[in-house]
């Protein structure tokens, strides 16, 4: 018999695509071990979210406080506010009728922020960082004012604009600052801190710290804020030769000024390959006018502009030979896990942390430079992708694309360092709730 099947934990994800896949991915995980699962989303009924595959966890919805709000009249630090309040107060609403309608209640809520709810009704509280170690683990080592206090085993390797931008620049994101560091204002309360990256990734940090845990390799996450174009996306990389399309996303929330928008089209325009492009239908109207008409409709055209995309199995495709990103965590951890070279091109948040490390210490991608304007023009994206997907550079960080593939491969199966930790924790839950 499996002692984990009389174990309930809770998973509460943030509503955003960049934390809901890693989040379902982990809980996927934990119901493969055993542990029952229910997956929390804060959503106001005028959002709508297209579910999947999601077969071996039970996901619930709680408010997000903004169904009778006007979103776009406030602030940055009013909304992260409002929304943190709300759930507080919707995810302490949920426990208690939870509690008292299970016979066999859940006793771990795995989150970012909320352990002060979960111990307030007698759980326990697991952190759970979505980005990778070496972004977070600075932050534990800056006050409210952006000063460094300590050095964790990263510092050598990041300059002041390679941190995190609302450390780089505390006066450019206001609000944000507060409530990232909020993160570490209880987890030590925390029984368990869990990383969303593997031992190998991050080996010197991670000696530093001790073993971090990380969510299992999968094909899809299976629940979406967007609806993915996936039978065109696919229909159009099977028409191309093997490693000869670049693919281009800057995530769920990443948005770039119009000036941006006109260098990297003259990027595209110009480069060798062919280029698959996710725009976002709220970034569409900053496109050069005529710009879609310009490639037609036939698969022979050079580039194919999508609203979203299934990214797992585009980077899986044989035609895909690059990955122009953002840098978001998860893309990044997908790109080495598949073995994909990138090109890096970093927005803001951990993105530069991210980007110093694909091209510095992975070796798995070049960085594109911004010029004095803060933007990183046609001629810069075209040399960059260029010499990733033709030049003798590129050979040597492809090489290095399929090694982390591998590492990451062998972290993942059984008995491999992310296993074995999912492992521990699962036992250690277990052993606690027994």
């Amino acid at each position: 018999m499996n002692p984990a099947k009389d174990i309930h934990v809770l998973v509460l994800a943030h509503p955003v695509q960049g934390h809901i896949n890693p989040t379902l991915q982990f809980s996927k995980r934990l119901a493969s071990k055993g542990l029952k699962v229910t997956f929390l989303i804060p959503i106001s009924t005028k959002k709508s979210l297209n579910l999947v595959n999601a077969s071996s966890i039970q996901v619930e919805y709680i408010s997000d406080g903004f169904d009778n709000v006007e979103e776009d009249k406030l602030s940055i630090k009013e909304y992260l506010e409002h929304f943190r309040l709300s759930v507080s107060q919707s995810l302490s609403d949920f426990i208690q009728k939870h509690q008292s309608c299970q016979e066999n209640p859940a006793k771990v809520l795995i989150d970012g922020w909320a352990l002060d709810v979960a111990i307030e009704h007698g759980m326990h509280g697991a952190s759970f960082f979505t980005q990778s170690a070496s972004s977070v683990l600075p932050l534990e080592a800056v006050d409210g004012r952006g000063r460094v206090l300590c050095d964790p085993p990263v510092m050598s390797v990041l300059g002041l604009n390679d941190f995190p931008s609302f450390v780089a620049d505390v006066h450019k994101y206001p609000g944000v600052l507060d409530i990232v560091l909020g993160q570490f204002s209880n987890f030590r309360k925390a029984k368990w801190l869990l990383f969303n990256t593997f031992t190998e990734l991050e080996e010197e940090l991670v000696n530093w710290m001790g073993e971090p845990m990380r969510l299992e390799d999968d094909t899809g996450y299976g629940l979406s804020l967007f609806k993915p174009e996936s039978e065109a996306c696919l229909r159009w990389l099977d028409s191309k030769p093997p490693c000869s399309t670049v693919y281009v996303s800057f995530g769920s929330l990443a948005s770039l000024g119009e000036d941006q928008m006109e260098e990297l089209v003259s990027g595209l325009r110009s480069m060798k390959s062919h280029f698959l492009w996710v725009v976002r239908e709220s970034e569409e109207k900053k496109l050069p006018l005529n710009f879609l008409q310009e490639l037609g409709l036939d698969d022979d055209k050079k580039g194919l502009v999508v609203r979203w995309c299934n990214q797992l199995q585009v980077l899986s495709h044989g035609s895909v030979g690059c990955f122009m990103t953002h840098c978001g965590w998860n893309s990044t951890l997908e790109a080495l896990s598949l073995g994909v070279p990138m090109v890096a091109m970093p927005q803001w948040t951990d993105q530069p942390t991210n980007a110093t490390f694909i091209e510095e210490v992975w070796k798995a991608g070049l960085r594109v430079r911004a010029n004095e304007r803060g933007v990183v023009t046609g001629e810069e994206i075209e040399s960059c992708v260029n010499e990733v997907m033709d030049g003798e550079r590129g050979k040597e960080i492809r090489e290095n694309s399929l090694r982390w593939k591998e590492i990451a491969k062998r972290a993942v199966d059984e008995g491999g360092s992310l296993d074995k930790n999912v492992e521990e924790f699962v036992s250690n839950v277990v052993d606690l709730c027994t």
